[in-house]
């Protein structure tokens, strides 16, 4: 007995239009990660890239539930003597409300060379334009999943 195997190819990637506009922040990512991981596929693979494309349209009308906003802090280290550099929710958001959302994103996904390629299949814009209107981008499907 043998087992299928996919193959990847560019005609299986679609291209998905998601209007953030009043959307809480975990939930839509966490959406967001299931398509760029192909999960939504019969032909899933956790091995193999067969997601599709995501566009992210409004991102800085998003909601931030809880008290993120002020609670929430990003942290990274710059590899000098006490260099340890923190920044709240509400300051990245205010200045770059994109990195919010691809923050959220990039931790659902795998931490090696896989999930470094995903990531690069999500494209986040402040405001309604986009410059992918050639790819003719669809609404992402409504992906409540029920475990």
């Amino acid at each position: 007995m043998k087992t299928a195997v996919p193959k990847p190819t560019l005609e299986d990637q679609k291209w998905y239009l998601v209007d953030a506009e009043g959307k809480v922040l975990g939930r839509l990512a966490s959406q967001i990660a299931h398509v760029l991981r192909g999960k939504h596929k019969p032909q899933f693979s956790p091995h193999l890239d067969l997601g599709d494309h995501v566009i992210v349209v409004n991102v800085e009308k998003i909601r931030i539930t809880g008290r993120k906003l002020q609670n929430k802090q990003y942290e990274w280290y710059t590899g000098y003597p006490g260099g340890l550099r923190s920044r709240s929710v509400r300051q990245v958001f205010h200045d770059h409300p994109e990195r919010v959302l691809h923050d959220a994103v990039e931790g659902m996904l795998p931490r090696n060379r896989l999930g470094r390629k995903l990531i690069r299949k999500l494209k986040i814009y402040t405001g309604a334009a986009h410059p992918h209107q050639a790819q003719k981008p669809e609404s992402m499907p409504n992906l409540t999943r029920t475990v």
